[in-house]
Order: structure tokens, then C-alpha cells, then sequence
């Protein structure tokens, strides 16, 4: 009776386990559409709505996926607050700060360093080309994450049930 207690329990932690990191490929997706979605609202803000930068993070933040929302949000207050000197240190230190709570890599985060050189710091319409070339990059990152979501997230599932399975074989 204890062995059997046991072999569920190891298959289900071991289960646990692959869906955790299937997780991971499946939020992926998702926020770098909510960043996409953020930036192309960013965008409108600071070239048609004239909004003032942190004004505009606020807005863009509170409109937004929660992870990728509160990047935005610590930016703006780093910006009201003078804890950072420009657009470019809030929104480093914001990716910084917030970074781990979101499913996304480091090429996402190597976008919004690049990003946050010319917020704040350029004309409107050199900021609207950085935006868009952004978004640009963003998209085939997306695509790349989805394609990964198809590959990796039925198997890291699979894995951990098979995993689990083999763990309590052995036992027995």
C-alpha cells in the first residue's frame, strides 16, 4: 500500500514537473504578443497621442498582459519618481526588475535594450522607426516561439509522465 502511495505520488510530481516547463513554451507566445500589442500602443501614444514618455509607460502598462504590463509600469514610476536619469536606465532597470516574471528570452530583452537607447532621447519620427523595427523583430520571434510551443510542449508533458513512469518501474 505504501509502494503504491508512492509510485502516484512520483508520477504526479514527476507529471507536475513537464507540465511546469511545457508552461514555459506555452506563455512564451503569448508575451511576446502582449510586448508587440504594448509597443504598437507605445507608438501611438508618443507619435499621434503626443503623450509625455512616462504618461505614455503608464497607459501602455495598464492596458496590457499583467507580466509584461508591469515592466511599463515600473518604468513610468522610475520616470515620475527620478529614480532613473532617462527613458533608457527606467526602462533597463524596469527589463531588469521584472524579467524573470515573464516567459521570455534574451533576444526579447537584447529588443527592448536596443529600444530604450532611443526613447525619450530621439525626434518622434526616429522613435516611430525604432518602434516599428521592433515590432518587426518581435514578430519573428513569435513565430520562432510558436514553432518551438508546437515542438517542445506536448514532448516536455509526455516527458514528465514517462519520467515519472520509468522512476516508478524501477521501484518496482
Amino acid at each position: 500500500m505504501v509502494k503504491l502511495i508512492g509510485a502516484v505520488l512520483i508520477l504526479f510530481s514527476a507529471s507536475m514537473v513537464g507540465w511546469q516547463i511545457s508552461r514555459f513554451y506555452s506563455q512564451r507566445p503569448a508575451h511576446i504578443r502582449a510586448l508587440l500589442v504594448a509597443l504598437q500602443m507605445l507608438e501611438t501614444e508618443i507619435v499621434y497621442g503626443l503623450t509625455p514618455l512616462h504618461r505614455a509607460f503608464v497607459k501602455v502598462g495598464q492596458r496590457v498582459n499583467q507580466e509584461v504590463g508591469k515592466i511599463f509600469l515600473l518604468a513610468a514610476e522610475m520616470l515620475g519618481s527620478e529614480q532613473a536619469q532617462s527613458a533608457e536606465e527606467a526602462l533597463q532597470k524596469a527589463v531588469r526588475r521584472q524579467w524573470s516574471q515573464t516567459a521570455m528570452r534574451k533576444q526579447e530583452k537584447d529588443v527592448m535594450a536596443s529600444l530604450g537607447q532611443v526613447l525619450g532621447s530621439t525626434d518622434r519620427e526616429d522613435q516611430q522607426k525604432h518602434l516599428r523595427l521592433a515590432v518587426t523583430h518581435l514578430r519573428g520571434l513569435e513565430e520562432e516561439a510558436r514553432a518551438e510551443q508546437g515542438k517542445y510542449e506536448k514532448m516536455y508533458k509526455s516527458l514528465g509522465f514517462l519520467g515519472g513512469l520509468l522512476v516508478v518501474i524501477l521501484m518496482f
